[in-house]
């Protein structure tokens, strides 16, 4: 069934959607920390929801993009519920089951398909480090950003480590060795954050931002996807993948509808191979 014949689907009934919310808008898979009154801290079941999402959303091949936001207009996500791990709470991202190793794929930004976060608040710590695991991010203006672990004598070992492969060096450095917030505008001018709107439209932004995504070819997406970040973190890979995604698109069928779609000034049909 085409993505556009899909419509909204209802939101998950299951266990945890009292602190995850999926909805669907065509093409577009929406997934939402909901945890308001906790500023969307990780509980352990979230994290699995997260990363059950995740895996749905590479499975499901109407899927072409994913968005995942927050409750509220205080914070997008704290990171880890402290005050639960202080009353012995299971630790988030514990096991070693598929959405757990979903959820760390995120966090080093290897997601199968287009992943946009909303910031609809406040991200820090492990909240931020789900942030550098988009490929875009929406800012609220009144959001504002930080790594605040070595304040409490820890370090960001979630990921924040490698926020320098988002901003310059030694604004990454300032921030991780600080601990010190960025406000959205600050993060908009470092590179943190791709754009900087009202917080009531920052779900709205993001969905029109995934619908211009999901309207290009899947496998010309996947690839710049994947080789733009590798040439960021592992130049040689990059030059070998660049050879095997060549092959994959430019002889696809969806490379062929490409160029008669132009001819025929018509909108492509994408099929994905």
């Amino acid at each position: 069934m085409p993505a556009s014949d899909r419509g909204q689907a209802a939101p998950d009934t299951g266990a945890a959607a009292a602190e995850l919310v999926r909805d669907q808008h065509g093409p577009v898979a929406v997934v939402r920390l909901n945890r308001p009154d906790a500023r969307n801290a990780l509980t352990a079941p979230m994290v699995r929801e997260l990363g059950a999402a995740i895996v749905d959303a590479e499975k499901d091949p109407w899927t072409r993009v994913l968005v995942l936001t927050g409750s509220g207009d205080r914070a997008f996500c704290a990171g880890m519920d402290l005050r639960g791990f202080a009353d012995g709470a299971e630790v988030p991202g514990t096991g070693d089951d598929e959405a757990t190793a979903a959820y760390f794929r995120l966090l080093e930004g290897r997601v199968g398909v287009p992943l946009i976060g909303a910031a609809n608040g406040t991200a820090v710590g492990g909240g931020l480090e789900l942030l550098l695991g988009c490929d875009l991010v929406v800012a609220s203006s009144g959001a504002r950003f930080g790594l605040p672990e070595v304040k409490r004598g820890l370090f960001a070992a979630g990921g924040g480590t490698a926020l320098g492969t988002k901003v310059p060096l030694g604004v990454a450095l300032e921030m991780t060795l600080t601990g010190d917030m960025v406000d959205a505008g600050r993060a908009y001018e470092i590179g943190l954050v791709n754009a900087v709107v009202a917080p009531e439209e920052v779900l709205p932004t993001a969905l029109g931002l995934a619908e211009r995504v999901a309207a290009n070819g899947p496998l010309g997406v996947a690839a710049s996807k994947e080789l733009v970040r590798l040439t960021v973190t592992d130049p040689a890979r990059a030059r070998d993948r660049l050879d095997h995604w060549r092959s994959v698109v430019f002889g696809s069928e969806d490379a062929k509808e490409g160029a008669m779609a132009y001819v025929e000034k018509r909108a492509p049909v994408w099929q994905g191979r």
